[in-house]
């Protein structure tokens, strides 16, 4: 162990398995070593950058010898690029880790009784499964070890992208994204080249300048696409000849969308979504029913995987067709849709107004009248007067923010005492805290973790809860 600068490498450690955050565990000296991009088996020398009381952080320095379980990554930008930090971990093996994940959160650090979780549902696919990306423009973009910065002229310094793990104002030039089909890459990559040729100034994140910002694509399974240009200032010159060109070079895109944003943060959230040409929304569909999608619209960014999960709920809420089903946090109104030929009624809460709209004419494009839908805050519109207003609750489905639920609501829903509860969550620890509170109530009858999100450490978790009676 030689030391410099506080900081140290370690040689010749042998990785054991997976953990949180998707990094790997080692132990050296009785003390745990957490480190990123590594396989269990491999063996490596590890730069520590970080060492506490009961723990170090550190990265591969150098590749002794590698695990047999090692992949080569199939991305040109892994390891720079904040994402997809698991590929060279067999699939199999992501799974599991998945799987362990859930247990570690509810089990082994939230003390609750479940029976055996389920092992985790796989993605159809493992490439290529998101239906919505964002990009950032930077005329910084982020320079490799050999780069020198004073060499490189304007043009090469423009860079169109992912963010650099946590540093908001470092912009990752993108050649080849695995993550969403064609033609998301050919239209990022035509736009960079659009806007160096005509002199459309790149965005600098920390002085707030600079024309173009940023874009999303959205894309549907059937090959809809929809475009959203962000600029820094409105330029009408300017925005015209970039959205003419791309809307010329690429047929596909059905609905094209500009923002024009000079705040200090790229959430459009807030923003007025201007629609250029075309169709204000894509549509997506799952076992016939069709859902809108427009600018600002959440949908489940695997659209295969979505329907697989919102399968699980259906069929942990165990319906027979007379129950009265509340869907909180229906978003756009996804699950209480999925879920509707097999209830009497389903009543859908959700925070966003636009997309309480959304789900409203999506119930109506179906023919399905037998949901409806509440804008508001959680905690404010589920109330005993709400409960009494729309009927108790047979069953409850849950599909909060990462957050989780809001006391409040957590007690609102215990009076209300349903007879089963479906908790679909995106952060297992948060579900697992939210859990804690209806176990004085219910027991959890069956676990699935499902696979939102391929090469991350990220999962999906639902849970199945029966009344104790």
């Amino acid at each position: 162990m030689s030391k410099k600068k506080a900081d140290f490498v370690l040689e010749n450690v042998t990785i054991e398995s997976v953990a949180a955050e998707g990094k790997a565990v080692a132990h050296v000296d009785g003390q745990v070593l957490f480190v990123e991009f590594a396989v269990p088996g491999d063996v490596v020398d590890v730069k520590v950058f970080k060492k506490k009381k009961n723990y170090m952080e550190g990265f591969v320095l150098n590749l002794v010898s590698p695990s047999p379980h090692r992949l080569e990554p199939f991305c040109p930008h892994f390891g720079v690029c904040g994402g997809c930090k698991w590929q060279p971990l067999p699939y199999s093996m992501q799974l599991e880790a998945k799987r362990q994940q859930v247990y570690d959160q509810l089990v082994r650090i939230g003390h609750l009784d479940v029976p055996e979780i389920l092992p985790t549902l796989p993605s159809p696919k493992t490439e290529y499964y998101r239906n919505k990306l964002e990009f950032t423009a930077s005329d910084r973009r982020w320079l490799y070890k050999d780069e020198d910065p004073e060499t490189i002229s304007p043009e090469d310094r423009i860079g169109l992208g992912f963010h650099v793990g946590k540093f908001f104002d470092k912009v990752l030039d993108i050649k080849d994204c695995h993550l969403q089909s064609e033609p998301s890459n050919a239209i990022r990559l035509f736009i960079k080249d659009f806007c160096i040729k005509n002199g459309l100034e790149f965005y600098n994140i920390r002085g707030n300048f600079g024309f173009f910002r940023s874009m999303f694509v959205r894309t549907t399974r059937r090959g809809e696409v929809m475009l959203i240009l962000c600029f820094n200032y409105d330029d009408k010159k300017k925005r015209e000849a970039l959205l003419d060109a791309v809307s010329e070079r690429f047929p596909e895109i059905v609905s094209l969308y500009y923002v024009v944003n000079s705040k200090l943060n790229d959430s459009i959230a807030d923003q007025s979504c201007i629609l250029y040409k075309g169709s204000e929304v894509i549509y997506e569909e799952m076992e016939g029913l069709r859902f809108r999608i427009g600018p600002k619209s959440f949908y489940q960014t695997n659209s295969l995987q979505a329907e697989r999960l919102y399968s699980v709920a259906r069929d942990f809420a165990a319906l027979k067709g007379d129950e009265i089903v509340y869907d909180l946090y229906t978003g756009t109104g996804t699950i209480a849709q999925f879920i509707a030929a097999r209830a009497r009624k389903v009543v859908g809460i959700e925070y966003v107004p636009e997309a309480i709209a959304d789900a409203r004419v999506n119930a109506e494009t179906n023919g399905i009248n037998n949901c409806v839908f509440y804008a508001g805050d959680m905690k404010d519109v589920l109330s005993p007067a709400f409960i009494e207003e729309n009927g108790r609750p047979d069953v409850i489905i849950l599909d909060p923010p990462r957050t989780g639920i809001h006391p409040d609501v957590a007690k609102v829903i215990l009076d209300a005492a349903p007879e089963r509860m479906v908790y679909v969550s995106c952060n297992p620890a948060s579900q697992a805290r939210d859990l804690a509170i209806f176990s004085e109530k219910y027991k959890i009858t069956a676990v699935q973790p499902v696979d939102m999100f391929p090469h991350t450490q990220h999962v999906e978790n639902v849970c199945a809860l029966e009344r104790i009676v």
